[in-house]
């Protein structure tokens, strides 16, 4: 292979400097065709009486006008940024640089490979398929943290198993000990019920039968927290979690929605949003994007930082024009925030909720065949309340509902979270 004299051939160019045997630094080209560095072709024409070539000993009359060989220059600046090593980007059968990839063998090739062995294949450049992996790479990155997430999701599920385990055979030891004490109000009964003393049967009838009432009432309400504590660990989180995402084309022209549809708050001004009859223009609400009309599913809204708000689902028919009554006979059944510290479910007639404490994040799961929609305080996994016995005959959508930000105070978003 013959080629111009400043690039003789790219094995020699490919190769170390012959006298450092270091990659070349700034490469110049003697007469004969041989490449140096130009310290060391100096150095050595420096210790030798003789001006000759290190490589092929060509003389030369008088030290020659060195030539930079920008060939090579642009070779390593191109390909040597990343590593030392020159010879691994060239070659080895056309002694020609590497600058295409085969996606079909998974190689790197030279332009001359391409009218040989690889003439049908897919090649492309290779800063290209490097574009490419970066993507790939960054895509992988994320599906690793995914499954990162989901194994940090088990573990604390593993966790909460552990902790409601053990709440759940405290429960069991109570309900046993009351158990006992009602067969030994039993046997006292029997026993009672055999004598003729009216009068003292009277006498026991009343403290009896009130003691049997407490006990009962003082189980009943710990059983109910406990288990829908465990329901909502083992089922809702575990297997239920839908993706809910915003449906911008029924927000309310004064809602802010976040690009991935995930955020949703009250803005000082009126969008210019396209009308679509599905909109509401009166009540600052709107809907999620999935409908769902059969099975169950769940999903959770952080609240955090707001001091009104609306949650639940309506069906698909629902009014959303003009002021909306939230209740069931209108198709909503939804729980609220008013006046920061008012807790409400919106049903027929509306209930005043006593909560404890403050949720931060919602959960709200949904039964449609059971005619089901409950709400639940995620962080101290408690319920909060429960539509029950409801009949749902068509599609049902998540609603939300930031309320209005009186001049800041309700700024935070409610954002979706599983």
């Amino acid at each position: 292979l013959t080629l111009p004299n400043n690039v003789q051939n790219l094995t020699s160019e490919a190769k170390p400097c012959s006298i450092c045997l270091e990659v070349f630094n700034d490469p110049v080209s003697t007469p004969c065709g041989h490449n140096f560095c130009v310290v060391c072709l100096r150095q050595y024409w420096d210790s030798s009486s003789r001006c000759q070539c290190p490589v092929c000993k060509a003389e030369f009359p008088q030290r020659p006008a060195l030539s930079i060989n920008t060939f090579i220059s642009g070779l390593k600046h191109k390909l040597m940024d990343p590593v030392e090593n020159l010879e691994d980007y060239i070659c080895q059968k056309h002694e020609r640089p590497l600058e295409l990839f085969c996606r079909d063998d998974q190689v790197t090739l030279c332009q001359f490979c391409t009218d040989a062995d690889h003439k049908t294949h897919s090649t492309v450049p290779i800063e290209e398929e490097s574009v490419e992996k970066k993507v790939i790479d960054h895509m992988q990155k994320e599906v690793q943290q995914m499954i990162q997430d989901k194994l940090n999701k088990v573990e604390e599920i593993k966790l909460s198993v552990i902790l409601n385990k053990r709440q759940a055979e405290e429960f069991i030891k109570e309900l046993e000990q009351e158990i006992t004490e009602l067969k030994r109000r039993d046997t006292e009964l029997e026993q009672i019920s055999h004598t003729e003393d009216h009068l003292h049967l009277l006498q026991v009838r009343v403290p009896l039968f009130l003691n049997s009432n407490a006990v009962r009432h003082r189980t009943a309400l710990p059983i109910l927290r406990g288990f829908s504590s465990l329901l909502l660990t083992f089922s809702f989180s575990l297997c239920l979690s839908v993706d809910v995402t915003l449906d911008p084309n029924t927000a309310h022209s004064k809602l802010i929605l976040s690009d991935d549809g995930k955020q949703v708050k009250h803005g000082d001004k009126r969008y210019n949003y396209p009308y679509n009859h599905k909109r509401f223009d009166c009540c600052v609400c709107v809907l999620g994007k999935e409908g769902f009309s059969s099975g169950r599913f769940y999903y959770e809204v952080q609240v955090r930082g707001n001091t009104e708000w609306d949650l639940g689902v309506t069906r698909e028919s629902s009014e959303r024009n003009g002021y909306i009554n939230l209740n069931p006979d209108n198709g909503y059944w939804t729980v609220c925030l008013r006046n920061k510290t008012e807790y409400e479910a919106l049903d027929c007639p509306s209930v005043l909720l006593s909560l404890k404490q403050a949720p931060q994040k919602v959960g709200v799961f949904v039964d449609y065949e059971e005619g089901l929609v409950s709400f639940y305080d995620v962080e101290v996994r408690s319920h909060i309340y429960s539509f029950t016995g409801q009949t749902f005959t068509e599609k049902l959508y998540p609603f939300f509902s930031p309320s209005l930000n009186h001049e800041d105070p309700n700024r935070a978003p409610l954002i979706i979270t599983s």
